[in-house]
């Protein structure tokens, strides 16, 4: 064909005429790379109507190949997207054991390799019958949790695979099929249309082609002599032979002519019920009618040529009696019509035709058989969101279901508030779902990483959102508050009962004796320091945080100063009754009032520092309890803070020597002995209190607060008041000069 003589030349043309335009084939991958590769030489254009190879696009390699069949690259595709579709992200391919089987396999897991869809396995099946073989690749099949497997080969490869799959009663997978092998009918009947039932996957794009299915129906051996292949068609269609000097001789042989039939050319075709005849399911068939028309469209571009206008040197035009093969490619390459389907035919710049192919899937109707039905289609040319149709009602698979889609996946999707962990040493499909941390959430499902909440939120139990933080401070509404500010204003009222019937009693003995003023001064601090527990209690303020630790600090310097002055007069009352003491100067008022001033103007001074360097404030801490938001007052300067505490804790420490050395003194009451009990009360109470204070967070730690100024303060009015209140409404003959002057 390409030299022109009966004897090949190679990369010679010696004819004078030119006898080839183009070529329309082949079917064959092998052949057609074959052929390929010899027209390349002479430019001589190619149009393969069934050959899927994706490197045939190489126009380095193949300046002249085109194709009315998409190439492999978008059938990959296409399988890619349907198993995106379903939602399967776990598939095994299987492939005929050869450089295209590989070649197709490695360009699918390229697609696959773009998406988050694994291979579970991906195994082939030879080219020659291996019964081992095939029962290793069933075997994989079988143990793997694989549900969607594609089959990229021939239906005369797979046919065994299927057998044997049958045979194991193998169920539940769903065979993805090529254009290959998609409308094969190897599959339809018997044993294993059960196990095919359900098979989805690509088909190339069928066409009725107008007037075909009439032509066939009008082949006759007499009227299409010229047809070499007329009378093995016939044969084999009405199951008859020819009657030639080879059939004679046979029947001669055997001496006999039953059971033979002969054909007699007078058969007829349309009384055969077969799909052959379906001009409507002509796939292939279509794609040659579409090259054929192509070559057809180019030559009559290349006939209109006019002189001057043509596309070569110029301005000329080819000779359409004798033209070069580049000549003619030349107008394949930009032909461009619309066929008498109404679909446009034209070949991109790597000789690829539009991008079509039919969705076909498996159906069982009632008599056990299979037939295929186009559910879909693909069309990579049309505008996005209408390149890919389907026909979700039309689906059936395996088992007969048209409802649920089978799954196919290695993990189940995480749901919101968990996060996928890859397993080690398996793909990136096969994962654990792993509930968020505290604190973290994803309102999404198969999450890769939780997101944190924000400083002011917390993670709900589902870990699917974040809510707002409770917000806490010891307030008068729950009952640890409601209860310490009862006892607050009830204890407040005992000082100033206590004063009360001091004051009633102003003139009696015991209530004169050691200062009178300064047991009306202590009672009024010790109902203030009652008082001002309520100031810890309700949310936090600047106001009430700078006034808390001030006014808490300065009321005690003034309780504890007042126990002080009172221990120093029962000390100078007792030695300024010696003879010559010079102690009797200071017997009076004005020394216990300079102690109690002296000793609260410091403690005042300290205060008025530490509100002008670092005042306490109110804070929101979101450290201490995570899933809280403690609002609570911050000491601004930690130092001043226990410099209050600790000044406090001197005159406390001042007080309880003094006194401690005093208790055995002949006072006329006694004192000393009792201000040392209650100095040892309140020295006990504020020591438990700072482990105490360290280890509690929240509104627990402002609740110790509060407890240790209660339990000081109540230690302080018992110690002190008690006795006397108990002589004074209890025992009032005591309350005379003479029982404590005996005493």
């Amino acid at each position: 064909l390409i030299t022109g003589k009966e004897e090949a030349v190679p990369n010679y043309r010696c004819s004078s005429s030119n006898p080839l335009a183009a070529i329309i084939g082949e079917a064959s991958d092998k052949m057609t790379i074959a052929i390929a590769t010899l027209l390349r030489v002479h430019n001589y254009p190619q149009i393969s109507h069934a050959t899927t190879v994706d490197f045939l696009s190489d126009r380095q390699q193949f300046p002249s190949f085109f194709r009315t069949i998409p190439n492999g690259n978008y059938r990959s595709r296409s399988l890619v997207k349907l198993m995106q579709y379903f939602g399967w992200n776990w598939v095994g391919t299987v492939a005929e054991d050869n450089e295209i089987g590989e070649l197709a396999t490695q360009d699918l897991i390229q697609e696959l390799d773009k998406t988050e869809i694994c291979i579970g396995f991906s195994e082939t099946i030879p080219n020659v019958y291996s019964a081992i073989k095939i029962r290793h690749v069933v075997e994989v099949i079988r143990r793997s949790s694989v549900n969607a497997i594609v089959i990229i080969s021939y239906e005369l490869f797979i046919v065994p695979l299927i057998a044997e799959v049958t045979r194991q009663n193998i169920t539940g997978k769903v065979w993805v099929s090529t254009e290959a092998w998609s409308t094969s009918a190897s599959f339809y009947k018997g044993s294993q249309a059960r196990t095919v039932t359900g098979t989805i996957g690509v088909a190339v794009h069928k066409g009725d082609i107008p007037g075909f299915k009439e032509f066939l129906l009008r082949l006759n051996p007499f009227t299409s002599q010229d047809n070499i292949y007329i009378k093995n068609f016939w044969e084999h269609m009405f199951g008859c032979s020819w009657p030639n000097a080879e059939t004679y001789q046979a029947i001669a042989a055997s001496d006999m002519n039953e059971g033979i039939k002969f054909c007699t050319g007078s058969e007829k075709l349309n009384e055969l019920n077969v799909s052959f005849f379906d001009a409507s399911e002509s796939r292939i068939t279509y794609n040659v009618y579409n090259g054929i028309y192509a070559i057809a469209h180019a030559l009559h571009d290349l006939y209109m040529c006019i002189p001057g206008e043509g596309p070569f040197e110029n301005g000329t035009c080819a000779n359409i009696h004798y033209f070069e093969p580049w000549q003619l490619l030349h107008y394949v390459k930009n032909v461009h019509f619309t066929n008498k389907l109404g679909e446009e035919i034209y070949f991109d710049g790597n000789g690829n035709p539009p991008p079509l192919y039919d969705i076909i899937n498996w159906h069982r109707v009632p008599d056990g058989n299979l037939k295929n039905v186009e559910v879909g289609r693909f069309n990579f040319s049309a505008p996005h969101g209408k390149d890919f149709i389907i026909n979700n009602s039309a689906l059936m698979w395996n088992g007969g279901n048209t409802q649920q889609i089978p799954h196919s996946i290695c993990s189940e999707s995480c749901p919101p508030g968990y996060r996928k962990a890859a397993r080690r040493g398996q793909p990136i499909c096969c994962f654990d779902c792993i509930l968020c941390s505290e604190g973290e959430i994803t309102n999404q499902t198969d999450s890769i990483d939780c997101l944190k909440c924000p400083s002011d939120h917390w993670s709900s139990n589902g870990r699917d959102k974040c809510i707002p933080k409770t917000i806490e401070f010891l307030s008068y509404q729950e009952p640890l508050g409601a209860t310490l500010a009862s006892v607050s204003i009830l204890f407040s009222l005992i000082p100033a009962a206590i004063l009360c019937t001091f004051v009633k009693h102003r003139d009696t003995p015991i209530v004169k004796a050691n200062n009178r003023e300064l047991s009306y001064l202590l009672l009024l601090a010790l109902m203030l320091c009652f008082l001002c527990s309520l100031i810890f209690i309700g949310q936090p303020k600047i106001s009430t945080c700078m006034l808390r630790q001030v006014a808490f600090g300065i009321i005690f310097a003034l309780c504890v100063s007042c126990v002080l002055a009172k221990t120093i007069m029962v000390v100078i009352a007792f030695n300024a009754t010696k003879p010559n003491s010079k102690l009797k100067k200071w017997v009076g008022p004005k020394l216990p009032n300079a102690v109690v001033f002296v000793c609260t103007v410091i403690q005042v001074i300290i205060c008025i520092a530490w509100l002008s360097s670092s005042p306490p404030f109110p804070e929101q801490n979101m450290r201490s309890q995570i899933q809280k938001i403690i609002i609570e007052c911050n000491d601004g300067s930690t130092t001043a803070f226990w410099l209050v505490l600790g000044y406090m804790g001197i005159l406390a420490i001042v007080c309880f020597i003094v006194a401690f050395l005093a208790r055995n003194l002949p006072d006329s009451f006694n004192e000393a002995k009792f201000i040392t009990f209650s100095m040892l009360v309140f020295v006990t109470v504020w020591l438990s209190f700072i482990p105490a204070y360290l280890s509690t967070k929240g509104k627990y730690m402002v609740a110790v607060e509060i407890f240790a100024i209660l339990a000081s303060s109540t230690g302080l009015m018992a110690c002190i008041f008690s006795p006397k209140c108990y002589i004074i409404i209890l025992r009032p003959e005591r309350n005379t000069r003479e029982y404590l002057m005996g005493k």
